[in-house]
Formats: C-alpha cells, sequence, structure tokens
C-alpha cells in the first residue's frame, strides 16, 4: 500500500486513478478537502476496495500517525499543498500553515514511523513541488535544473522552497530515504476553475471575458497532468534516495497562446451562436504583483536517469483537456459554487 496526501485534488486524484488503473497495489488517501480538493474527482472508483480515503490534515500527527501503523504504507506521496499564487497574495497564512507546518509535521510522523521499520531500505517518501521554488527566468536565460538557485518570488512559491528545504533537510540529517519533485505547470482534468486553463474553458462557454494578467506574454512551461503521474511512477519505483528531479513538458508557451489556442479548439469543438470567435472574449486586466515572467524546466536528468519522457504534446493534451471539460460540464457545475464566484469577481475586478 502507499499513502497519498491531497488525493482528492487536481494533480493526486489524477495519480490515484492512473495508479489503480495499472496496478492492483492498494492507495490510502489523505485528503483535508479545502476548497480545491474534491471527492467526486474519485467517484468513478466508488466499490472499489483497493482505496481507503480518510478526510484529515497532514498536520494532524495524530491521525497521520494513526493511519501509518494500521495501514502500514510502503511509500507515501505527498500532493497536500495550498497551490494558488494568487490566493497566496490575499491570505498567505494558509500557505504556511499547510506547506511549511503541514509538510513539518508530515516528515516528524513519517521518520518515527521509518525508524521502526525492519526493511528501511525499501520505504520512500516522494515531495512533489513545482518550479516556482526557483523564480523567475529572462527570455534568453536557459531553463531550471536541478541545481538552480531558489528565489521564490511570491508567499505560494516561497512556502513551497521551504517544505522542499525541510525534506532536504531530513534526508540528509536523518536518513529519511526522501525524493523531491519540481514539476512545471499542469493541466488536464479535474483542475479547479481558478487556474488559467479551466478558468479559460469556463469563462468562454458561459460568454465571460477571458482574463489575461498584464499583456499576456508571461511565459510557462505546460505539462500534461497525466504525463507528470507517469513521471512520479516512474520517480517511485526507481528514483535515487535523496535526489530532486525536474520534471517539464518541453511546451513553452506564452499565456496569451495558450488562451487563443483555447479559443481556437472551443471554435471547432463547441462554436458560439452567433458564430464569432472566442477570442473576442478576451480581457486584458491589471497585473499581479510580483508576477514571474517566464518559468522553463530541465527535465533531462529524469530522462537520463530514469529514461522518462513525456508522451503529450501541448497540442495534443490540450485537445484532450478542452474534450475532457466539454464532456464534464457537470463536474465543473458542481465545483463553481457560490464562494467560488464571488473569489473571482474579487480577483479579477
Amino acid at each position: 500500500m502507499i499513502l497519498v496526501t491531497g488525493g482528492a485534488g487536481f494533480i493526486g486524484s489524477n495519480f490515484v486513478l492512473d495508479w489503480l488503473a495499472q496496478s492492483d497495489e492498494p492507495v490510502l488517501i489523505l485528503d483535508a478537502l479545502t476548497y480545491a480538493g474534491n471527492v467526486h474527482n474519485l467517484r468513478s472508483l466508488e466499490g472499489d476496495n483497493r482505496y481507503v480515503f480518510v478526510h484529515g490534515n497532514i498536520g494532524d500527527a495524530a491521525l497521520v500517525a494513526d493511519l501509518l501503523s494500521r495501514h502500514r504504507p510502503r511509500a507515501i506521496v505527498n500532493f497536500a499543498a495550498e497551490s494558488h499564487v494568487d490566493r497566496s497574495i490575499h491570505g498567505p497564512e494558509d500557505f504556511i500553515q499547510t506547506n511549511i507546518l503541514g509538510t513539518f509535521r508530515l516528515l516528524e510522523v513519517a521518520r518515527a514511523y521509518w525508524n521502526e521499520l525492519q526493511d528501511k531500505a525499501a520505504f520512500r517518501f516522494v515531495h512533489v513541488s513545482t518550479d516556482e521554488v526557483f523564480g523567475t527566468l529572462g527570455s534568453e536565460d536557459p531553463a531550471f535544473h536541478e541545481e538552480t538557485r531558489y528565489q521564490p518570488n511570491s508567499p505560494y512559491s516561497a512556502s513551497k522552497a521551504a517544505s522542499d528545504h525541510l525534506v532536504r533537510a531530513y534526508h540528509h540529517t536523518y536518513g529519511l530515504p526522501t525524493l523531491t519533485t519540481n514539476c512545471s505547470n499542469n493541466y488536464g482534468p479535474f483542475h479547479f476553475p481558478e487556474k488559467l486553463i479551466p478558468l479559460v474553458i469556463h469563462n468562454a462557454l458561459r460568454g465571460q471575458q477571458l482574463p489575461l494578467y498584464g499583456d499576456g506574454q508571461q511565459i510557462r512551461d505546460w505539462l500534461y497532468v497525466k504525463d507528470h503521474c507517469s513521471a512520479l511512477r516512474r520517480i517511485l519505483d526507481a528514483g535515487q534516495a535523496g535526489e530532486t528531479y525536474n520534471i517539464g513538458g518541453a511546451n513553452e508557451r506564452t499565456n496569451l497562446d495558450v488562451v487563443t489556442t483555447l479559443c481556437d479548439i472551443l471554435d471547432e469543438f463547441s462554436p458560439r451562436a452567433d458564430s464569432k470567435s472566442y477570442r473576442d472574449q478576451i480581457a486584458f486586466v491589471k497585473d499581479r504583483p510580483g508576477h514571474d515572467r517566464r518559468y522553463a524546466i530541465d527535465a533531462r536528468k529524469i530522462e537520463t536517469d530514469l529514461g522518462w519522457r513525456p508522451a503529450e504534446t501541448f497540442e495534443s493534451g490540450i485537445r484532450k483537456t478542452v474534450r475532457w471539460y466539454l464532456d464534464n460540464s457537470e463536474w465543473v457545475q458542481n465545483v463553481t459554487s457560490g464562494g467560488y464566484r464571488i473569489w473571482l469577481e474579487k480577483q479579477y475586478a
């Protein structure tokens, strides 16, 4: 069995679904079900006795210790995190509590559990992080690699950087067999519609504006979520304890390019009633404070050491993503609560 924290969130739920599609090894899921955690992401697993879901927080040391004692997982894959930059600007304390203190408490409990194991070498603690810990790049700068200096520029990225440092310290100080991954921007099914791609799809279909920060020329490397999941499975299977691995999609795009691509696909898949392009709904809004200009991932290490490469191009992955949202309108409707709409109005006013 493996323990997956944050297993009802966007990346975590995709990981669980893909894991159980390819393995009979059971999964214990721990998720606090904050606004972005959604147990409906796991609806297809109803009646499947290969998984156990527990509603709880990684910061609850007593709960985590009890789960480890009773279920005896061979690995922990930690997705649990507050992850939205905009929300971290408006309310950073939740990010400190979950991403730093929560990770610390999870590490402490994991260390105590690991110390009692007979086969210590077989255990793994995989910590899922972000490329945002490295800061921002100029247009001609080389992509982030595993030795790039940390320079986080938002409360979110600073909290994730702190958690990465804790994970590293627990390996070097205590010997806990940890692995850290730093991924680029994910997209795909079950993405909460506050992030760029699902937000654009959601707003476009409702005739609302498609907000773009600043000039829309911010560059991100885009990684299809199922490619990310396959990389994590590979790292859990063959990664070297104490190492970090960058996971990227080799798909650098400006935000404007992403939005216009989405508009063109929607024009094809679900045309507007007036036959006009969804591009007409694009609206440039005031840039957010401290907005990083460019992220790019150098993923040669995981390719060379572990033989992993993404299966999807941006062109293939984004079409699959749009089709999923069109086919799962009920899921979107269920997660876009009144509170979410109020937050969007505040953010993009």
